[in-house]
């Protein structure tokens, strides 16, 4: 774990770039107890001090777990938030604070309903106030604040722009609390928390960026890939009011708390060797090499030992000789990632390759978090192994249900009636009542509400049909089509019941069934809403449970991504070449999920649709590994191997 004390961060060469404090703590679940814990006692001090604690709080996915863990401090070490004063951020306008969407309703399920605190002391921007009557508002709230004594203690959260609270591209670093114009980038990404980004209100209320920078302690959390790049441009940019959150690198209370997958492309992380001596290990010298081929656009094999000493890599050379002994060695080490035998090549020397050859025909678990990842992501490759005779099994871990346009079910449900009316069925039955119901429940629902029992069976179902056809078309039989509807999942809502028990054992028992030599399962974590994340936790936790069974001495796992990012190409240990032909069919086989093609209903940041962002991810993936000098492919896709 990589945490650095403000001094100490000052004076390292690897912070050099850096514009504003950051720490650096490896997982997402640390982040969140380090934070609460910094909460929590800034909390205690003001409490011993006979004072109040006012407190500027945050919504989105980044500080559910902080508020989780405030909880569970109260409840179990006693906590006591008799003493704290609270200011949310933002609110969407207008918004009614009993809906699914509303920060109120958030707050109360995250943190207020569980904790001791006066509800007359919790301040959040009230979307239900007249428009004319705004302005007023906004000015009270900022007397408000100023009348509890200022904020203590500001969360942060970070937008994909750059944003802070609300204050998109363009606030000024004096504004006050307002009423804003939702950029367009916020509003897609926020399609999915209202089902549709026709439904994302237009407006917001937010505290000013004066009102956050008067806060005598600033905490800004980022957790993920998808905020690696703004966290770079916001730590390592100019200070600009294009990236909003830059304006607190004036602030000397701001710190910056990031798990390793948010600060990736910080340059003490992504190239640390140009900023000063390191410890080099085998992964760090394949990613810098990496990195220097492209920089210098050139290919492995054709880097100098000036290459090497005029980018901070002269240590490598006085360690192996010379460019040419580098070279060669992480030449071979990509070569040795490509294979066309992703379930090993039978009778073959397997010293080199990805893959055993033995057993030859091997039994595979392909997990798939929804019903469509297993052909976005490992379609080529998936169609390979039942090819070459693999036994292969689909695991499909939710139902996937939410992400079904409306329409699909009125589309579906018309089928029914129609073929009930072909048959000559006139009398009427459950089918033609259930058409009814359906068609009346989507005409009344509002914006954004939760779906009836009937239609989430039904966009299951949609689901699950889908799913089935890109197996047929692969060539897999129904009784290797497994459906395996996790709990966790079925609330109908973004938002996700706590992984259960019953959740890992519909797992374990899954893998114990098939007792697989090969696991495929997604390592794509930049899914918006955790999905993928919490999938491949239960996976994790079931292999631990199995580490001792019999079979599982023989099982490899391997990640593979594709929906939402790509491996970068240090960490791939397992590259599947792909000819025109079988990108095709690849391509084919995504578009039997007809309910997710044209428009997801869950774009996340990336509108391209998922058989465009496979396409060309797999195409620059190849495109990668022939610019660094291997054999030239249409697409492949890639693989990292999980070791348990």
């Amino acid at each position: 774990m990589t945490t650095f004390h403000r001094k100490a961060w000052e004076k390292s060469p690897f912070t050099v770039k850096e514009k504003v404090y950051t720490k650096i703590i490896e997982s997402p679940e640390d982040v969140s107890i380090q934070v609460a814990k910094e909460i929590a006692s800034t909390i205690k001090n003001k409490g011993n001090e006979g004072q109040n604690c006012v407190l500027g709080l945050a919504t989105g996915s980044s500080p559910v777990s902080i508020y989780k863990e405030l909880v569970r401090m109260h409840q179990e070490e006693g906590l006591s938030f008799s003493n704290v004063i609270t200011f949310n951020l933002d609110e969407y306008y207008p918004m009614q604070p009993d809906e699914l969407q509303s920060y109120v309703r958030f707050m109360n399920e995250h943190l207020f309903d569980h904790v001791n605190i006066d509800k007359n002391n919790v301040h959040i921007p009230d979307g239900t106030i007249p428009k004319d009557q705004i302005a007023s508002y906004c000015e009270s709230y900022e007397e408000k604040i100023a009348r509890a004594g200022g904020l203590d203690l500001q969360l942060l959260g970070i937008g994909r722009t750059g944003h802070i609270g609300f204050n998109e591209p363009g606030a000024l670093a004096t504004s006050s609390t307002r009423l804003i114009n939702l950029d367009y980038i916020t509003r897609m990404d926020a399609a999915s928390d209202f089902f549709g980004e026709e439904n994302v209100p237009t407006k917001a209320i937010t505290m000013g960026i004066g009102t956050i920078l008067k806060a005598r302690k600033i905490i800004l959390i980022a957790l993920g890939e998808s905020k690696s790049e703004i966290i770079k441009k916001t730590v390592e940019g100019e200070m600009s009011d294009k990236v909003p959150a830059t304006y607190l690198q004036e602030s000397p209370n701001a710190v910056f708390v990031l798990d390793a997958a948010a600060a990736a492309h910080l340059t003490r992380v992504d190239c640390p060797w140009i900023l000063g001596d390191v410890e080099w290990n085998d992964l760090l010298i394949k990613k810098a090499v990496i990195w220097l081929s492209q920089k210098m656009n050139k290919a492995v094999l054709k880097l100098t030992d000036r290459d090497y000493t005029d980018h901070g890599m002269s240590d490598l050379i006085i360690n192996y000789g010379s460019a040419y002994n580098i070279n060669i060695w992480i030449f071979n080490e990509l070569q040795h990632t490509i294979t066309g035998w992703p379930g090993g090549k039978p009778n073959a020397d397997d010293t080199y390759r990805p893959e055993r050859a033995k057993p030859a025909k091997k039994r595979v678990i392909i997990f798939s978090p929804h019903p469509d990842d297993d052909v976005i992501s490992m379609g080529g490759t998936f169609i390979r192994l039942v090819e070459h005779g693999h036994e292969v099994h689909v695991g499909y871990q939710t139902s996937g249900n939410i992400a079904v346009f409306d329409h699909d079910v009125i589309r579906f449900a018309d089928f029914v009636v129609d073929m009930e009316k072909h048959l000559g069925l006139n009398e009427e039955i459950s089918i033609t009542s259930l058409y009814s119901r359906v068609k009346q429940s989507i005409k009344e629902k509002g914006k954004g509400e939760m779906d009836t029992e009937e239609i989430k069976l039904i966009k299951g179902l949609i689901r699950k049909s889908e799913a089935r056809a890109g197996c047929r078309y692969v060539g897999i039989e129904d009784d290797h089509m497994h459906f395996l509807n996790l709990p966790f999942y079925e609330t109908g809502k973004i938002k996700k019941n706590p992984v259960s028990e019953e959740d890992l054992r519909i797992t374990v028992d899954f893998i114990k069934k098939i007792k697989p030599h090969q696991i495929y399962a997604a390592g794509d974590l930049t899914d918006p809403h955790g999905t993928h994340r919490v999938c491949l936790e239960l996976i994790y936790q079931a292999l631990d449970q199995l580490k001792d069974e019999e079979f599982m001495k023989d099982c490899w796992v391997w990640l593979y991504r594709g929906a939402w990012q790509e491996w970068p190409v240090h960490e791939i240990d397992m590259a599947v070449p792909l000819s025109p032909g079988e990108l095709q069919r690849k391509r084919k086989a995504i578009f039997k999920h007809q309910s997710q093609k044209d428009s997801a209903l869950f774009p996340g940041n990336d509108q391209r649709e998922f058989w465009v962002r496979a396409q060309e991810r797999n195409r620059a993936t190849a495109k990668m590994y022939d610019q660094l000098g291997l054999a030239e492919y249409e697409a492949m896709e890639a693989f990292k191997r999980y070791i348990f």
